[in-house]
């Protein structure tokens, strides 16, 4: 086998220490839906700390101008928030179309708007629960990325960051709708992977178990002793671990795609499966 030179070693070092570099979000624009709460709002900040510029949407004004301003605290870069419903299709679109010229270019998006509604048997449902879920979590995604991946290409970087969920791997009961909306998001997901194949922009989907946040309030309608009972007896998953795990696959060398993150807490094993310890003990 032929040896490599003193120059030729140092030249191939140099390129597998350019291959294997973090990617940096430093100054790039990172727009991150359902930002005014929850693994929303914990993205912004750890994105903050990256030195990211956030363009953050959300339905609630109010909340969405505190996570604002705690991400120019935390070192964000700029902050611009937009009041948004991303179940509405004409709003989403007139949103990116208006964007100032300095947040028209999104390097990232982080499709993290969704919510659950109800848990009920299927043939018992809520025609509104189903609405508001497949609205949100299905097509507000598909919504968001028609509006934001074009550009995307048309530069020839960015990356796509989808909120799945366990329930789109294994369905548990009273939660069809939900578990259903969820796969979906998996099969849009690898979907648009494929389609971008010969591009450079990456896609990937974040799967987590059980996260304490606001989920179960807004799944049972504000009922907040019920909501608190979700995680009795086991250690959930809280936001800022999900924001981690982002800000981790965003920032891989920008030859590495992470297709697919699954993750929960240790206490469980799958959407069917968990670990409660006996509180009578």
């Amino acid at each position: 086998m032929a040896r490599l030179n003193p120059v030729h070693k140092t030249a191939l070092k140099g390129i597998q220490k350019e291959t294997m570099a973090r990617t940096s979000v430093k100054g790039k624009v990172v727009f991150i839906t359902g930002a005014s709460s929850g693994i929303g709002a914990a993205t912004a900040a750890a994105f903050a700390e990256e030195g990211a510029r956030l363009l953050l949407g959300a339905r609630r004004a109010g909340r969405l101008a505190q996570v604002a301003s705690m991400a120019l605290e935390k070192g964000a870069e700029a902050v611009h928030s937009v009041q948004l419903d991303v179940r509405n299709r004409h709003a989403v679109q007139r949103t990116i179309d208006e964007l100032p010229s300095e947040w028209a270019e999104i390097d990232i998006l982080i499709n993290n708007a969704g919510l659950s509604r109800g848990l009920e048997k299927l043939y018992t449902g809520r025609y509104e629960d189903w609405d508001e879920m497949i609205d949100t979590n299905v097509k507000g995604l598909l919504y968001v990325m028609r509006a934001v991946v074009p550009g995307m290409v048309v530069r020839g970087s960015g990356h796509v960051v989808n909120l799945g969920s366990m329930a789109g791997e294994v369905a548990y009961p009273n939660g069809a709708v939900y578990c259903g909306s969820k796969a979906a998001v998996h099969f849009i997901n690898d979907g648009l992977r494929e389609d971008l194949l010969g591009t450079p922009v990456r896609v990937t989907c974040v799967d987590p178990g059980l996260v304490e946040t606001e989920f179960s309030q807004v799944r049972f309608h504000g009922d907040t002793s019920r909501a608190a009972k979700v995680y009795n007896g086991m250690t959930p998953l809280i936001a800022e671990d999900i924001a981690d795990t982002i800000v981790w696959a965003v920032t891989r060398p920008s030859h590495v795609n992470i297709a697919r993150i699954t993750l929960s807490s240790v206490d469980q094993a799958n959407s069917l499966l968990v670990h409660r310890e006996d509180s009578s003990k």
